[in-house]
C-alpha cells in the first residue's frame, strides 16, 4: 500500500466515522482521484471499509472498539509495559540503530538503554522523542517529520516512510493495538500503517511488542502478518495461554514476560 493510499484511507475512515456513509463518487471527488483508485484503496483496507450500492461504509461500527486516547492509555497496563521495555532493552546491542514505534507501550524503553551502548533511536512519534529528550538525552535521536496527527502524537506521510527506507535500522520495535492469531497485527490509525510496514521491511530484526490486553483483538488498520516478526513480546498468563494455544507463528519466537 502506498503512502498516498494510506492517507486517503485515513481520511475515508475518519469521514465514515463521522458521517456513517459516503457516496463513492463523492469520496473520489474529495480525494482528488478516480472512483477506480478509491476502489483499489478499499481493497487494500483488508475489509475495514466496504462499498455497497455505490456507497462506502465501515465494516465495523466504530463504537465496537473504544476510541484510542493517548492520555488514557498512558497508565493502562503500566507495569506490563515496563516489563516489556525491560525485555526489549536487553535485546539492544552497542552501536544499534533502533526504530521505536508510536503509542505508549515503548515509552520507557529509552531510559532503560545503557548510555555506553552509543545507540541511535529513530522515531516518528512526538511523545517518544520527548521521552528521549527528558530521560535519555545521551542517546542520538532522529525524529522523522511530516504531517502531524495529534490523536497518536505521531507524524505521517511519504517523507516519513522514505526516511525509514534510507536508514540502516538494526532493530525495529513495533507496537500494535491489536494482535490476532489469524488476522495479524493492527492499529487504530491508517497513517501509522506505512511507517510500521517500512520499518518491518527494512530492519535487520523486527520485534512486535504488545501487552496482554492487545491479544485476540482486531483493530481497523491491518499492517502485518505475525510471521513477519522475528520475535513477539507479550505479558502475563493471558500471553502464555495465547502462545500455547498454537497461534500461526513458531511459539519459540513468542516471549512472555
Amino acid at each position: 500500500m502506498s503512502a498516498r493510499s494510506t492517507v486517503r484511507l485515513e481520511w475515508l475512515h475518519d469521514a465514515l466515522k463521522r458521517g456513517g456513509t459516503l457516496p463513492l463518487a463523492e469520496a473520489a471527488k474529495r480525494c482528488g482521484v478516480s472512483e477506480m483508485t478509491v476502489r483499489r484503496d478499499i481493497a487494500a483496507s483488508r475489509g475495514t471499509i466496504l462499498s455497497i450500492g455505490g456507497h462506502l461504509i465501515l465494516a465495523e461500527h466504530p463504537q465496537l472498539a473504544a476510541a484510542y486516547d493517548l492520555d488514557s492509555q498512558q497508565d493502562r497496563y503500566a507495569q506490563a509495559k515496563r516489563r516489556l521495555c525491560e525485555r526489549a532493552a536487553a535485546m539492544v546491542e552497542p552501536g544499534d540503530t533502533l526504530f521505536v514505534d508510536c503509542g505508549t507501550t515503548l515509552l520507557s524503553l529509552c531510559s532503560l538503554i545503557p548510555p555506553e551502548h552509543d545507540v541511535t533511536l529513530v522515531t516518528y512519534a512526538l511523545n517518544v522523542a520527548n521521552a528521549v529528550s527528558r530521560r535519555a538525552p545521551e542517546l542520538q535521536l532522529v525524529v522523522l517529520g511530516g504531517l502531524y496527527f495529534p490523536a497518536s502524537q505521531s507524524f505521517g506521510g511519504q517523507d516519513v516512510t522514505a526516511a525509514i527506507r534510507r536508514l540502516g535500522i538494526n532493530k525495529a520495535f513495533i507496537s500494535a493495538a491489536g494482535v490476532h492469531a489469524d488476522k495479524g497485527a493492527s492499529c487504530f490509525h491508517f497513517h501509522e500503517v506505512a511507517p510500521k510496514q517500512a520499518a518491518i521491511e527494512h530492519a535487520e530484526r523486527t520485534i512486535l511488542v504488545a501487552d496482554e490486553s492487545k491479544l485476540d483483538v482486531r483493530r481497523a488498520a491491518f499492517f502485518a502478518d505475525l510471521d513477519e516478526f522475528d520475535a513477539i513480546l507479550t505479558t502475563g498468563e493471558p500471553g502464555r495461554a495465547w502462545r500455547d494455544r498454537g497461534v500461526s507463528v513458531d511459539p519459540a519466537r513468542i516471549q512472555v514476560v
